[in-house]
């Protein structure tokens, strides 16, 4: 049991330095594309951010965080960087829906209410991408007999043959 939780927290360290760095490239580029092109079009230039960011979190978890799972040792990179952009998307639109209530409907225009709002948001996309992250994308090579004593553990895929 021990052993899990060291490698719980270990993951979760690594998770938060890639995420740590993402949130820099993510409020970085968000807040140059408002500074520049991006000018009141915030919703835009969160989108954009977030891709650049996606793609950096991608690498970052896929050959650091997650590299000891078989999700990480896969040689299917397109399926999962294809679910591991759905889920950012998902995590896009809890920050956008955040930063859109925050802009459009309580009328908090300003750039410091805007990045409070985008952090706010980030924050809560960050949560729900580390569950997901480590449930299906990066998911861990375990023996059955070990799954079958962790009810909460995904249950493997098989195919029938025949």
């Amino acid at each position: 049991m021990r052993a899990a939780w060291g490698r719980l927290a270990r993951e979760l360290g690594r998770f938060g330095v890639v995420g740590a760095l993402a949130f820099v490239v993510d409020v970085g580029t968000f807040n140059l594309l408002i500074a520049t092109a991006g000018s009141g079009h915030p919703l835009t230039s969160k989108v954009v951010a977030v891709v650049v960011a996606t793609i950096f979190s991608w690498l970052g978890n896929r050959f650091w965080t997650y590299r000891h799972r078989r999700g990480a040792r896969s040689r299917r990179l397109l399926p999962e960087l294809v679910l591991f952009v759905g889920l950012n998307g998902v995590a896009l639109l809890i920050s956008l829906a955040i930063l859109a209530l925050s802009h459009y409907l309580m009328g908090l225009t300003s750039p410091l209410a805007d990045n409070v709002s985008n952090v706010v948001g980030i924050a809560v996309g960050t949560a729900f991408r580390f569950f997901a992250y480590r449930t299906w994308v990066f998911r861990e090579d375990r023996p059955v007999a070990e799954l079958a004593l962790d009810p909460s553990a995904p249950l493997p895929v098989t195919t029938r043959r025949g």
